[in-house]
């Protein structure tokens, strides 16, 4: 399932560091989140180069917005709508083709967790997204394992009671190729889920429906394109990072490169994901 925007879900808090030097930055991100669906409240730090935002609204719409203004702008962590940070994660996608993504877990709540991301490079239509049991790409996405299942129990939908764990259905890619959702799932934990994989397949799962001899296995939901594991991130206040130590670009440069590999070091334009 989908999320273009999610304006009945969850509410969480985004950190981002905004580049603004004066007010005149300050009022023109306020105008661009002010009367936004799905957007319920704005602080804007100027002497910090902060940007808070509740929102249902996945962050890379929200990112979208901010850099409408001529505003480079960087997600620096995640929290509840309470200002909890009850636990976060992240996975960056890649494989032997051309998709790529950025999918971020939050834990909302005890007993809810907020799945939401930007994949690109798919064909347009609906594609299965899965958190597998092994954090093993030696051999590409074929080593992640299978779905992360430790109940037991059959393939299934996200709403289902009788599912693995790791099912969170579908995403939709859209003409161009790219899928952005927002989803929340109560079975699936982020303490559960750090060190293991997550995986977006070729084709549609059929939510173990189909009647194919895959259905209650794998959702027939064909070959895995991309995949990565999924690895803590911060919650919010807790990056407080300007320069990156490994390589000495600060927040705003590594905005505009590749996150790793070739063009690291170099000027490049910034993945959309990103």
């Amino acid at each position: 399932m989908a999320s273009d925007s999610v304006d009945d879900g969850t509410l969480c808090t985004l950190e981002f560091a905004v580049q603004m030097t004066c007010q005149s930055c300050v009022d023109a991100v306020r105008k661009a989140l002010q009367g936004v669906a799905g957007v319920q409240d704005v602080e804007v730090q100027l002497e910090n180069q902060m940007v808070l935002v509740q929102t249902t609204l996945p962050s890379q719409e929200v990112q979208a917005l901010l850099e409408g203004t001529g505003r480079q702008a960087v997600l620096k962590g995640m929290g509840s709508g309470q200002l909890q940070n009850l636990g976060a994660a992240v996975a960056i996608l890649g494989g032997p083709g051309t998709v790529q993504g950025v999918v971020r877990f939050l834990q909302l709540t005890p007993e809810r967790c907020l799945i939401e991301g930007t994949i690109d490079g798919l064909e347009p239509g609906l594609h299965g997204l899965h958190v597998h049991q092994y954090g093993d790409l030696t051999n590409n996405c074929n080593s992640c394992g299978d779905h992360f299942n430790p109940d037991g129990t059959s393939h299934g939908g996200p709403q289902d009671s009788d599912r693995h764990r790791g099912d969170l259905g579908n995403v939709h890619a859209d003409a161009d190729g790219r899928a952005i959702f927002r989803l929340e799932d109560e079975q699936l934990k982020v303490w559960d889920v750090i060190g293991r994989s997550l995986v977006i397949d070729e084709g549609e799962d059929d939510l173990g429906r189909g009647g194919h001899p895959l259905s209650k296995i794998t959702g027939n939901s064909g070959e895995r394109l991309a995949c990565g594991i999924i690895a803590r991130s911060a919650g919010l206040f807790q990056n407080p990072k300007q320069i990156c130590s490994c390589d000495g670009l600060t927040i705003w440069e590594e905005r505009g490169r590749p996150i790793a590999g070739k063009g690291r070091k170099e000027p490049a334009q910034p993945p959309a994901h990103l």
